[in-house]
């Protein structure tokens, strides 16, 4: 048989199997239970939250030949077993990335007005951001009037990047990361149902790897069984963490190293790493991100105490650049390494204008005994006498000198007329 992969074989099959999404699925029962269901939705939000699922568990509950009061698909008649199998005729999935062009679209808007075997045929369109201008346009139509057995469920990891015409045609509903506490428990669930013996270490490593995502905590956890136990560079974020803490370069170019040594990706170490420092600045505040667990805060409040904010602030802003930068970098590692010596680059520059500081007032300071003091003495006598000089000068060069008197002006003239002997 097969081995199939435990999010895969745990995929949500009712409303209340998705967690952390408690609006969109009160949203979507009751639309069933009222029969209100809209023709189009737009699902957004990061990778791994429950978009496609929800989707399927949306086009299996219009489809069920029996449902229940509750708006939750039977799980039992053909129409569930087809959805569940992933031979559904009432579903059609396209990845918008790989088909995006405007022939893929006019299919699709050819074969919707075709009938369905069940009540409602549904058109999951997975990272509907990637059509191009003209095949969204070529939606446009068909979308703002389906047939009436047709509904679309547009999926998107970046919905700014969708054309406002095609957003304003759907029901928005935006699916957030899942919170530590949730996943934990959710962990737990499918460790018992799939009889994985597994430790509260091995869930907070799971759920720590997972970032919010659902999908992702599972591929990890998947990871850890196949590994046998948890990798030993688990703690390789805590130890450069520790080292920025510290403000340390030699410690944290050595996790860096080490964690780099062990099969990590450098790109991973800087993401998780910037999530911890946010989360040591948050705690600072008395805030929690909202992805630390009751039991870390302490350690975070703790951890914000050894440092300053400012110290704190640049690394996030410094890390946060090089997760960009490492995107189209030929070499992550060396990105991660230039934006920690910026950092304590930063740091030492800081301190350095007081050390030098001080060192002038020490000289300034006349010490060594009187012989000293008399010569420091005579030389702040002779600056000071030099403008005195100067501002006799300027005086006497702007004031002119006073006329001469009657009885010296008659001498002058007698001298003149009267010849010498």
């Amino acid at each position: 048989m097969v081995y199939q992969s435990l999010y895969r074989r745990f995929r949500p099959q009712t409303f209340s199997e998705v967690i952390g999404q408690d609006h969109l699925v009160a949203a979507l029962r009751n639309a069933v239970i009222e029969e209100r269901v809209g023709h189009a939705y737009l699902l957004s939000g990061p990778r791994g939250t429950g978009k496609t699922s929800t989707a399927r568990i949306l086009a299996k509950a219009l489809n069920c030949v029996e449902p229940s009061g509750d708006g939750e698909p039977c799980g039992s008649c053909d129409s569930c077993a087809n959805f569940e199998s992933g031979t559904s005729m009432d579903l059609v999935e396209l990845d918008a990335a790989s088909n995006n062009n405007v022939a893929n679209i006019r299919e699709i808007t050819a074969n919707a007005a075709l009938g369905s075997p069940g009540n409602r045929k549904v058109y999951l369109l997975d990272e509907v951001h990637m059509l191009t201008a003209a095949a969204s346009n070529a939606l446009l139509k068909t979308l703002e009037e389906p047939p009436d057995h047709v509904i679309f469920v547009l999926a998107t990891t970046d919905p700014q990047k969708v054309l406002p015409t095609i957003r304003s045609r759907t029901q928005h509903v935006e699916l957030a990361l899942v919170a530590p506490e949730l996943l934990s428990l959710h962990v737990e669930q499918i460790a018992k149902r799939a009889e994985l013996e597994i430790d509260s270490t091995v869930i907070d490593y799971v759920v720590e790897r997972g970032s919010g995502s659902v999908r992702d905590t599972l591929s990890a956890l998947d990871q850890v069984v196949t590994a046998g136990g948890i990798p030993e560079h688990r703690g390789s974020a805590d130890a450069l963490v520790n080292a920025i803490v510290a403000q340390d370069l030699a410690e944290s170019m050595a996790a860096v190293a080490e964690t780099v040594a062990a099969g990590v990706d450098p790109k991973d170490l800087a993401y998780r790493t910037t999530r911890k420092l946010r989360d040591i600045f948050l705690a600072g505040a008395g805030v929690n991100s909202g992805e630390a667990t009751a039991e870390e805060l302490p350690e975070l409040a703790e951890k914000a105490g050894e440092m300053t904010r400012a110290v704190n602030v640049r690394a996030l802003e410094l890390l946060g650049q090089a997760l960009v930068d490492m995107r189209q970098a030929p070499d992550p590692r060396l990105v991660l390494d230039l934006a920690l010596v910026r950092l304590f680059a930063r740091a030492s520059d800081s301190q350095q204008p007081q050390r030098s500081t001080k060192s002038a007032s020490q000289t300034q300071s006349p010490s060594g005994g009187p012989a000293a003091q008399a010569r420091a003495a005579l030389a702040s006598t002779q600056i000071t006498d030099e403008p005195e000089a100067t501002g006799v000068d300027s005086v006497e060069s702007v004031v002119p000198p006073p006329p001469p008197s009657q009885e010296a002006a008659a001498a002058d003239s007698v001298e003149s007329v009267v010849p010498p002997p």
